[in-house]
């Protein structure tokens, strides 16, 4: 404390900071001050140091690294799902729900543990949700259970969003994950900004397809029915390292009934009636994913003969079987920047591989240009050269965009097709 004639001083050396001056009619001179320390009777921090807080601190990322995982209730029965993350202002959440024999892990961790995804991790909370009873622990349902429809597994999540005070998201499903993902955004439109569907069948199952499905169910084992509905026949046969370990995850799962349970539920949909010119539609910007010779090939072209063409893109990816998140992780990861990009976030992403092979490739034309001799151009990609690309193409990643409107018909209808599907090898 300082006293003197202008006035009384009171203040304090360690946080929190406070000063109170009280003016006195009288007259003041420097060598009248003095100064008096005082010390803070109660401290912000009793009895910690500066290497206490750095622990808490890292105890507390450590923490968000691992995920919270939570549960709620539903009139349909408890839903279980993991956050990881801190929410970001202004931004949705990435939702995620896995296919039938999988879970969470079994069906993201190795796309979201890629070195080039962590650059979306740090851009967006994410939400992994796992349909009941698929959760690893989970007990199994007792005999004559009833397990929810997959319209009903739709109907479950706004209740995970009301339990985290989230108002929008961008759904990233696999399988039946895609379809519960897809009903969602019918029901609730205004809640989901953007989808990313791999695999998606959004039909019903006719009367051929049921008496096939009975047929096989005679002859062959659930665990054997869910891994041709997961992998190719290509793969199946090929016995890949892959498909063993996921052979040996479903086989030996503690929770089959479970997983028979919700594989009933899958082959039981109803159609979603996507309508290109009809009510009944996605308005978000969708991208669907499929493999190269995946069981579900023919059912994700015909959903894209179905959906509005200004706002969805069509990725079919080569060389990944029926699990791109899983055998094709970076190249899936480079499509789901592009598309983020598109609906206006990440503006300031830097610029993946594709993205620096063609900036690479047209510093080379020009270069070839200038000094007036002609030079072979090529540009590479992870499957080696690919052709020259022509003036008119775009060379490096989709700008943000400014509208909606902009969005939509620059983007989607211009952007990915000639940054994704210009070149035969680019996803390669």
């Amino acid at each position: 404390m300082s006293k003197g004639k202008l006035g009384k001083v009171l203040y304090s050396l360690s946080p929190p900071y406070v000063f109170f001056i009280s003016p006195i009619p009288s007259q003041a001179t420097m060598s009248e001050l003095q100064e008096v320390s005082i010390t803070e009777e109660k401290p912000l921090l009793p009895g910690k140091t500066l290497e206490d807080v750095k622990e808490a601190e890292l105890a507390a990322q450590t923490l968000l690294d691992a995920g919270q995982t939570h549960s709620v209730e539903t009139p349909f029965g408890s839903i279980t799902f993991t956050v990881f993350g801190i929410p970001k202002p202004k931004r949705p959440a990435i939702l995620t729900y896995h296919d039938v024999g999988l879970n969470y892990k079994t069906c993201f961790k190795p796309l979201f543990d890629t070195e080039d995804m962590q650059e979306i991790i740090k851009n967006f909370v994410r939400v992994h949700v796992e349909a009941p009873g698929m959760e690893e622990g989970a007990p199994v349902f007792p005999l004559g259970y009833q397990y929810p429809s997959l319209d009903q597994l739709a109907d479950m999540i706004p209740f995970i969003l009301q339990f985290l005070n989230f108002s929008t998201i961008v759904g990233f499903g696999v399988g039946a994950g895609a379809y519960v993902l897809s009903r969602y955004a019918l029901s609730h439109p205004d809640q989901v900004e953007g989808l990313v569907l791999v695999n998606l069948d959004s039909s019903a199952k006719g009367w051929m397809d049921w008496a096939a499905h009975k047929l096989t169910g005679l002859t062959s084992s659930v665990s054997d029915m869910i891994l041709e509905h997961l992998f190719s026949q290509e793969e199946l046969s090929g016995s890949s390292e892959l498909v063993q370990q996921y052979r040996n995850i479903i086989v030996h799962a503690p929770n089959l009934e479970n997983i028979e349970l919700f594989w009933n539920s899958f082959n039981n949909r109803r159609d979603l009636h996507f309508d290109r010119r009809g009510d009944t539609n996605l308005r978000c910007p969708v991208m669907l994913v499929v493999g190269d010779q995946a069981p579900y090939e023919d059912a994700v072209v015909e959903c894209n003969s179905k959906l509005d063409p200004t706002t969805t893109s069509f990725l079919k990816m080569a060389d990944s079987g029926g699990q791109p998140q899983l055998t094709q992780p970076v190249k899936l990861t480079e499509a789901l920047k592009y598309f983020l990009q598109g609906m206006g976030y990440m503006a300031s992403s830097c610029m993946t591989r594709l993205s620096r092979s063609r900036t690479s490739s047209l510093t080379s034309n020009r270069l070839s240009r200038d000094d007036g001799r002609p030079r072979a151009s090529s540009r590479t990609s992870d499957s080696g050269s690919i052709p020259a690309e022509s003036p008119g193409q775009s060379m490096e990643g989709p700008r943000p965009p400014t509208s909606h409107s902009w969005m939509v018909s620059l983007f989607w209808r211009k952007t990915w097709r000639n940054v994704l599907f210009s070149d035969p090898g680019t996803f390669r």
